[in-house]
């Protein structure tokens, strides 16, 4: 290291990159084992918490310990993004909803770009490599080290509050085998609050700081398998993710939308509020064309239309009984068709009872049939019901 470039200047030389370059805040902490956070999240794998994201012990052990991600390391410079821009207004009926974070270009290529510019920067004036980058795709307890750092404190809906930035903040960090000084911790907590836990619609919060992400709306518009019967009319019209716990959070509230508009608005309308029949008829092509580079890209077109075909179901609109049908009928993934049949069986009109009785005959998919059986159900037992009168 030059003799000239102190571990402080170093540290103010990340610093002002990082917020150069959009970081809201930028605070450090040490890069030590982080045996509660680790006792923490085997405490919730072993409840089933993670059940959907095949979580083990091993990435507890890998994700509390900085010094897995780069040997010898000492601090972990942690940075938060705001990205809080206002939703678009709905022009009409059938549109879903998308999370804030999904409406813009994935913001995980954003965030990587400005830790990288600042490692490299600390490696240049180091003299040599001293740096590793964590953005949500290795192993690292973000939150964890955040509120280590200061940046923020997790909160009763187990996001990260900064202050100043509320919820809606990127996290991002670069570890380092540099001891540079370490911020304090914030002495906050949410308190008596609880507006979270209550507006969350299927309870996936506890308010005790832990949640339940197999009931998450967030977690279920993303896992690749069916969504549970019992909760689908829960996620009413969101298509990926959910932010109403974050909408209701106050901190978030008074911080406002803080986020850049060149970078965090969503690049189209259909982006934030897309219409639900035409996520429905998404193919392999148009689905890459409008989606491959935001957030939502990575699971694929099935989930979307499988998510529109839920939401359509929780909007109990005739009209999008077609576009139902036409998925019951031709989408080529069983899981579509199956949720396509829920949704019909949800709005329950005689038509929509017409197609998923004549789809029931030529079927060939056992969980698809089983799907249009449940839901038919309610209509059979009434038809048995008025027969026995």
């Amino acid at each position: 290291m030059p003799a000239t470039l102190s571990l402080t200047d170093l540290k103010e030389l990340a610093v002002r990159i990082a917020r150069e370059l959009g970081a809201g805040d930028v605070r450090v902490t040490g890069a030590f084992p982080d045996e509660a956070s680790c006792r923490r999240m085997r405490e919730s794998f072993a409840r089933g918490d993670l059940q959907t994201w095949r979580f083990d012990d091993r990435y507890a052990s890998r994700a509390t310990d900085p010094g897995e991600l780069l040997g010898r390391a000492r601090s972990v410079i942690c940075l938060a993004f705001p990205y809080a821009t206002p939703a678009p207004a709905s022009p009409g009926p059938l549109r879903g909803r998308v999370s804030n974070y999904a409406w813009s270009p994935d913001y995980h290529t954003r965030v990587r770009s400005v830790l990288d510019a600042v490692a490299s920067a600390i490696d240049a004036a180091a003299g040599e490599p001293v740096t590793a980058i964590a953005c949500d795709t290795r192993p690292l307890a973000e939150r964890a080290f955040a509120a280590h750092s200061g940046l923020g404190w997790v909160g009763k809906h187990t996001n990260l509050i900064s202050p100043g930035l509320g919820s809606f903040v990127f996290l991002g960090e670069v570890v380092t085998t540099l001891a540079l000084a370490p911020d304090a911790p914030l002495r906050k907590s949410c308190g008596e609050c609880a507006r979270c836990v209550d507006v969350c619609p299927t309870g996936a919060l506890r308010g005790d700081y832990t949640i339940d992400a197999t009931r998450c709306i967030a977690d279920l518009t993303q896992r690749t398998d069916a969504i549970p019967r019992a909760l689908r009319a829960l996620i009413g019209d969101w298509v990926w993710g959910c932010d109403l716990c974050q909408l209701a959070c106050p901190p978030t509230q008074a911080a406002g939308f803080n986020g850049d508009p060149a970078a965090n608005a969503p690049a189209q309308f259909e982006s934030g509020r897309p219409l639900l029949t035409n996520l429905l008829r998404l193919r392999s092509g148009e689905f890459k064309r409008r989606f491959e580079k935001t957030a939502m890209g990575w699971r694929g077109g099935a989930v979307l239309r499988r998510n529109a075909a839920v939401a359509l179901g929780n909007a109990l609109d005739r009209s999008a009984i077609p576009a139902l049908v036409l998925a019951l009928n031709e989408d080529p993934h069983p899981m579509v068709r199956g949720h396509a049949a829920w949704a019909l069986g949800r709005i329950g009109a005689p038509s929509a009872i017409s197609a998923l009785q004549a789809r029931d005959v030529v079927e060939a998919d056992v969980g698809v049939r089983e799907e249009i059986g449940a839901a038919l159900e309610p209509f059979v037992t009434v038809d048995a019901s008025k027969g026995s009168q």
